[in-house]
């Protein structure tokens, strides 16, 4: 016998017999009597989900985690605050490392291994295990050679329209090269090898989304990012050999980065990492950290569901 169930004007037909359950119409095909959800024990059968007094079933309650978020150039550990502090009421554990070179440290003559090993030796000091590593922009070559010192204390990775270099690389050598060009001469102006972000590129690049007055505010917060971990071209054979699960976030509005042409967050870098969880967003690189941080927390989260 053959059961015919419409929906939404397509026509799906299962086979039927008596005693047997009746698929959910929304799902081409789904292992019978099995009903998979990221917040349960991989099988669990519906039948076996909690139902209240009416008999109705309820969702699994959300698994709560450990966080280390990881910022990215021309920021500092404050730009997490806002989605911090969501992840934090939803009852997760999170932490927001600085690294070197940042944020009150007044020494910008760093390299891309001191950056990597004051986010070590913060995890390491606290005594972090089973964590989500979160990294941001620049952030993802961090968390990348992070992963490398520890993998054994990461649950998983999760890159928000973050780099993820190949072996050999190095930031600027996945920019296009009329920004390369500009950051070389910004660097060349600089009289402590930092390069600042100007004002006029701010708005269209970083923060799209937002109103004029909104970026203005946004860019006090803007400071001179050391230059030469951007230049460094990085080791990246033991991240490439590593097992450690990983998501990439991508908001399409996000314009730092162009899109085609050998360039872009997704699916240029996201595809590298191989076997990747994906989970896409409408905002851009900065402005939602400030105006829907609740948005990018719960984006952030539903990026390491196993």
């Amino acid at each position: 016998m053959l059961n015919y169930v419409v929906y939404e004007r397509m026509l799906f037909v299962f086979p039927y017999a008596p005693g047997d359950y009746i698929p959910n119409p929304n799902y081409r095909f789904m292992p019978q009597g099995l009903y998979y959800n990221p917040y349960t024990e991989p099988r669990q059968v519906w039948w076996q989900y909690p139902q209240d007094s009416g008999g109705r079933y309820r969702a699994m309650a959300p698994q709560r985690l450990t966080f280390v978020l990881v910022h990215g150039s021309w920021a500092d550990a404050h730009f997490w605050d806002g989605v911090a502090a969501v992840l934090r009421n939803q009852g997760n554990i999170v932490y927001t490392p600085e690294y070197a070179g940042h944020g009150s440290d007044p020494n910008k003559n760093v390299t891309h291994d001191m950056i990597t090993n004051s986010v070590v030796d913060y995890i390491k000091h606290l005594n972090l295990h089973d964590f989500i590593l979160v990294g941001h922009s620049f952030g993802g070559t961090v968390i990348q050679k992070v992963a490398e010192q520890i993998p054994d204390r990461i649950k998983r990775l999760v890159f928000w329209d973050a780099f993820v270099l190949k072996d050999g690389e190095s930031v600027v050598d996945e920019l296009p090269p009329q920004t390369k060009k500009g950051f070389e001469q910004l660097r060349a102006m600089s009289n402590d090898d930092t390069i600042m972000l100007p004002f006029d590129l701010f708005p269209a690049l970083f923060v799209n989304t937002a109103t004029t007055e909104d970026a203005k505010l946004f860019y006090t917060s803007v400071a001179p990012e050391p230059a030469k971990p951007l230049f460094e071209k990085l080791d990246l054979k033991a991240f490439y050999a590593l097992q450690t699960p990983k998501s990439y976030v991508y908001f399409y509005q996000d314009n730092v980065m162009p899109q085609g042409e050998g360039y872009g967050w997704n699916p240029h870098m996201s595809m590298r990492l191989g076997l990747f969880r994906l989970i896409v967003g409408d905002g851009d690189h900065f402005t939602d950290t400030r105006t829907r941080p609740a948005y990018l927390a719960q984006k952030i989260y539903d990026a390491t569901r196993d």
